[in-house]
């Protein structure tokens, strides 16, 4: 377990994810409760989304033919992966800290790295 909670460390410490200023401010004024850091996390991760959502929209609308195909594909394996992503985060191992905060931060993550890719290929080589 221990090796575990080192493996957990350096890959968060590694993330390059940084809570948004709205979670934070959502943070401060939460209680202090697992159901406030719920609340916050959900709604950093559903931001997060819409603009995921946004991204691909765009990126999708500009795309032709067979590019659009395989952006298609991408996606559809991607979301797959996004659904399984740091789930190891809210088996219990970790208790409601990894449930409520550290599982939201690896999720926004997760997909604000996807977001920042989709935005790289609407603008290769910039």
């Amino acid at each position: 377990m221990r090796n575990l909670h080192l493996v957990l460390f350096f890959m968060l410490a590694a993330a390059p994810v940084s809570a948004d200023e709205i979670y934070d401010k959502c943070m401060d004024t939460s209680g202090g409760t697992n159901t406030g850091f719920g609340k916050c996390g959900g709604e950093w991760v559903a931001r997060a989304d819409a603009k995921l959502n946004a991204a691909w929209k765009e990126l999708y609308s500009k795309a032709e033919d067979s590019s659009k195909k395989d952006l298609l594909t991408e996606q559809r394996l991607w979301n797959a992966f996004k659904e399984q992503s740091c789930n190891f985060l809210v088996n219990g191992d970790f208790g409601r800290e990894g449930q409520v905060i550290h599982f939201p931060a690896c999720r926004a993550g997760v997909i604000e790295q996807r977001t920042k890719q989709l935005e790289e290929y609407m603008s290769p080589g910039e």
